[in-house]
């Protein structure tokens, strides 16, 4: 099952673009601004907005790390920004200055690459933020780009239709002409590199103007020639697809259209699992989250919706989802984990050298999801900042992930995703934990977590009928 967590409100004009680190949500518009969340409870990070383009912008991407932003905008440049600070680190003035489109980094963020709406690419050296290479395809406008995941190639999508794979030499490797009918609008590479009879292969997926979605093998040989095979052409949606992403694990792929539709498809059989209708307009932008069970979708409405996958289908089996692989053995939330179940966590994620510390310290679960940097250095004393970061950055991750499967979904606190023990009814007609509704209203202007309106009143109503029902359950358990 798919469910809808959140919508974001705040732009002002059409969404463009979205994209996910493991902790934060960056999305940007045709107001020129870019707005950041943290992925924890989707509240803005302080720095935001972002507002250093001259018009609106087209597209941003995470490097690799995290740690570094980059958008495009109409105004003719690619903006770096540092997403500790909220500072622009470097501005890339695409060559001509035309429009520029789409922007993607390599997946080891060595290079960054630019397209614009002239059919002119940049390829920058994102080390030292120069201009690498140049390339260009004739009376057309790039408008898609994705990096092969060995970052070797990469391919670019144009209003002429077609798909081009390239070198970091800015070589043209093969050209597949006539992908998309009226022009292609988006592409992306799924995260898994195969190998079959001296070829390493890829997968691809593309969306366009004729309102398909189309899934390709990418494959190049030992002695360099490439070729592209279409596998599937899904048609699940009526008007043109505007835009598409692969899971983490390239099991599943989201796309959304003309048509205000989202759906979700298994990436591998190319079956259509789910169709979801939220939007009032186009929807011109998804993303999953490369380390929690969401993915979001902007749209022309102005709005960005976060959906949380629930069944299974989270698109990180085989992966360790912070939060679900210790809960597979453990029916606790985090809140009400013991200090074993603590120190467990801790190993698990590669921390075995705090276990003493934190069992010292008697941290459980309460406790843990309490921590911050001043408790770690003062009370834990951790000196290493490296290490502080890491712990907490864990901890942020593991609250985004955390859903006990075997928990209603209606007990769980909507700002922490924890069960609830002390339920309250908020002006917009919610259930929260009364202690994380007062700090948000404490602290976010009044608005409602679940819809971004203003709450007319701050008057809590405690749910007793709801309270007495989670007493039950916890009692059957």
């Amino acid at each position: 099952m798919v469910s809808l967590i959140c919508t974001l409100q705040d732009h002002c004009d059409d969404v463009n673009w979205c994209a996910f680190s493991p902790t934060l949500l960056a999305t940007c518009s045709a107001d020129k601004t870019l707005r950041i969340y943290n992925t924890r409870d989707f509240s803005e990070v302080p720095y935001s907005p972002l507002s250093g383009h001259g018009y609106g912008v087209h597209c941003c991407c995470f490097s690799a790390c995290g740690q570094y932003l980059a958008s495009c905008s109409t105004d003719g440049s690619t903006v770096v920004w540092s997403t500790d600070t909220g500072e622009i680190e470097a501005v890339l003035e695409h060559p001509g200055r035309n429009p520029v489109r789409v922007c993607a980094f390599s997946p080891n963020s060595s290079h960054l690459v630019s397209g614009a709406s002239d059919g002119t690419l940049g390829l920058w050296d994102f080390h030292t933020k120069t201009l690498h290479r140049t390339g260009a395809v004739n009376d057309t406008t790039m408008v898609a780009c994705s990096f092969t995941p060995c970052g070797q190639m990469f391919v670019t999508g144009s209003t002429y239709g077609d798909l081009r794979l390239w070198d970091l030499d800015m070589n043209q490797l093969h050209a597949e002409k006539n992908t998309h009918d009226l022009g292609v609008t988006c592409c992306c590479f799924g995260p898994n590199i195969l190998s079959d009879s001296g070829r390493v292969q890829f997968r691809l997926a593309s969306c366009g103007q004729d309102s398909t979605l189309k899934i390709w093998t990418v494959s190049r040989s030992n002695t360099g020639s490439c070729k592209m095979q279409l596998l599937h052409t899904l048609t699940g949606q009526s008007a043109p697809v505007l835009s598409c992403a692969f899971s983490a694990d390239g099991q599943l792929l989201v796309s959304g259209s003309v048509d205000k539709t989202v759906t979700v498809y298994d990436a591998s059989q190319g079956t259509l699992l789910y169709t979801l209708n939220q939007h009032e307009r186009y929807v011109t932008a998804c993303a999953f989250s490369p380390s929690t069970p969401l993915f979001a979708t902007g749209s022309m409405d102005k709005t960005v919706n976060i959906w949380r996958l629930e069944d299974g289908h989270s698109g990180h089996e085989g992966k360790s989802l912070p939060g679900r692989k210790l809960l597979c053995h453990s029916r606790l939330l985090v809140s009400d984990w013991s200090e074993e179940d603590v120190g467990a966590w801790l190993c698990e994620e590669g921390l075995q050298a705090l276990v003493e510390n934190f069992k010292a310290n008697n941290i459980d679960g309460a406790e843990l999801v309490s921590l911050t940097k001043e408790t770690l250095a003062s009370e834990l004393n951790i000196e290493s900042v490296g290490l502080r970061s890491k712990v907490l950055r864990k901890v942020e991750e593991l609250k985004a992930g955390c859903v006990c499967t075997g928990v209603p979904d209606e007990y769980l606190c909507p700002i922490t995703r924890e069960l609830m023990k002390d339920p309250v009814i908020a002006a917009d007609g919610y259930s929260y934990e009364r202690e994380a509704i007062e700090s948000w209203i404490a602290t976010k202007n009044r608005s409602s977590p679940m819809t971004n309106l203003p709450l007319q009143t701050t008057l809590l109503t405690p749910n007793r009928t709801l309270k007495m029902a989670i007493g039950r359950w916890r009692t059957s358990q």
